[in-house]
């Protein structure tokens, strides 16, 4: 019988694909790439701390490899089907994300690895959003985007074939899983003929540029594809310098000494020809750029709501949105109430931790006194050390910011918060696991991992 190769080293595979396949479509996310290099390598050079907890925690390896992508698709039936082929590279939808409240007609998930060994192997995550048909005003447009979706089919066939050869046999040989990188790689390529004529085009552009994009193509091509940098202040200072034009302002909390969530900037989309169907006009469109990320802590139910209060607050400041020149100055006011210190952070509870013996000889000399475990004792002592949980998922208002600054920066509709998680999840045909709990579960984790060394060096 062959062996299968496991998930991991196929998600390993598809991340290679898709990162040589916008490289080849979209120049400029080669240079993106070797400007996050460069940052990277200059940021662990001046700062050799950053560079031993990375390896400490494992994560230093995966800087290079860490990056995510972005898709839109267009009905329940493709999400379902995405689910069961991201499934085959070990990927599980996480969290649920309402971006109607920031004026975007998508609710969406990511497509991730979920236990910590396989993110330490490859942390390459999708995050798929699909389109609410339901918030397009105007019933006629509905119906006909609804008819023109339910016309096209994104994967191929062969694509199908195997994921479905793996939910029966549970897993894919070399040869197969090879192949079925290739064939589910074909689902994100940009196609430049459209499938509606240039009429139905400008009428689904005025709904939403968004909708435009979705409906109008013959696959939900990536969007962007998103490395991550240690310093994306640095990275968003260089983009113009190496004839990148960058968004106006980084998405997300301000710049810290101990960073945050998620950050995220971009370069402006690109301007792609495409042809129209019927007459074959030619005509432009434009939805893909290039994202840099830099991710911080995960924090805790408390302390994202404290970010989610702080962030409203700026918001709110005369301002709708991440515009204005004052904008990063108003950011760092108001969040001068989130404390940036690692340790008030983790004794207020706000963000997840990682526990690790940090001095073995000590913690046995701790145990050896028949003292019972003490977490907190064994931290003041620093025979234990806490790391922060690196956040793996994503922020709705900055995902919003990004899709609106690439789609027209001023097109912001007003939808009302419309969230919708059980049709998502009846459209998914699976429930979205809660990114809270998988944080709070690697946090225990490790606290039990430390309890465990620390019990079996005590007398019998």
């Amino acid at each position: 019988m062959s062996s299968f190769v496991n998930s991991d080293q196929i998600r390993d595979l598809f991340s290679q694909s898709m990162s040589a396949m916008y490289r080849q479509e979209v120049p400029q996310y080669g240079t993106l790439l070797e400007l996050v290099a460069d940052i990277n390598r200059a940021t662990l050079e001046r700062n050799p701390e950053l560079r031993q907890q990375l390896q400490e925690a494992g994560e230093l390896d995966r800087i290079d490899v860490e990056r995510h992508g972005a898709i839109r698709l267009g009905t329940p039936e493709e999400l379902a089907t995405m689910r069961r082929v991201f499934r085959v590279m070990g990927m599980h939808p996480v969290g649920y994300y309402d971006l109607s409240v920031a004026g975007v007609p998508v609710h969406a998930t990511a497509f991730r690895p979920v236990d910590d060994a396989a993110l330490r192997i490859n942390p390459f995550r999708v995050f798929t959003s699909l389109l609410r048909l339901e918030l397009i005003a105007d019933p006629a447009l509905r119906a006909q985007a609804q008819e023109i979706l339910a016309q096209r089919r994104i994967f191929t066939p062969r694509a199908l074939e195997l994921t479905r050869q793996c939910e029966l046999e549970g897993g894919l040989d070399a040869e197969q899983a090879a192949e079925f990188v290739h064939e589910a790689t074909q689902t994100f390529r940009w196609h430049s003929e459209a499938t509606v004529s240039h009429d139905t085009h400008q009428l689904l552009l005025a709904a939403h540029r968004l909708i435009a994009d979705v409906v109008s193509f013959k696959g939900p091509h990536i969007n962007h594809l998103t490395p991550r940098t240690l310093d994306i202040d640095a990275a968003q200072a260089e983009m113009p310098r190496r004839g990148v034009a960058a968004k106006d302002v980084v998405e997300g909390p301000p710049r810290r000494r101990h960073p945050i969530l998620l950050r995220q900037t971009s370069f402006k989309a690109l301007e792609e020809a495409i042809v129209f169907a019927g007459d074959g006009a030619a005509g432009a469109h434009t939805a893909r750029f290039g994202e840099i990320e830099q991710r911080g802590a995960a924090l805790t139910a408390a302390g994202r709501a404290l970010y989610d209060r702080l962030l409203g607050q700026v918001r709110s400041m005369g301002n709708a949105g991440s515009t204005g020149n004052d904008y990063e100055a108003r950011l760092t006011a108001v969040f001068a109430e989130f404390p940036d210190d690692l340790e008030a952070m983790r004794e207020q509870q706000l963000a997840f931790f990682r526990y690790a013996v940090r001095d073995p000889a000590a913690l046995a000399r701790a145990a050896a006194s028949g003292a019972g475990f003490d977490l907190a004792a064994l931290l003041r002592e620093h025979i234990v050390q806490a790391r922060p949980i690196i956040y793996e998922d994503f922020l709705p208002v900055s995902a919003a910011g990004i899709f609106q600054s690439n789609l027209g920066g001023a097109e912001q509709k007003s939808y009302a918060s419309n969230a919708a998680k059980e049709l998502f999840e009846a459209a998914l045909q699976a429930p979205v696991a809660d990114e809270i709990a998988l944080y709070a579960q690697s946090q225990q984790a490790s606290i039990d991992a430390v309890r465990s060394a620390y019990e079996a060096l005590q007398p019998a």
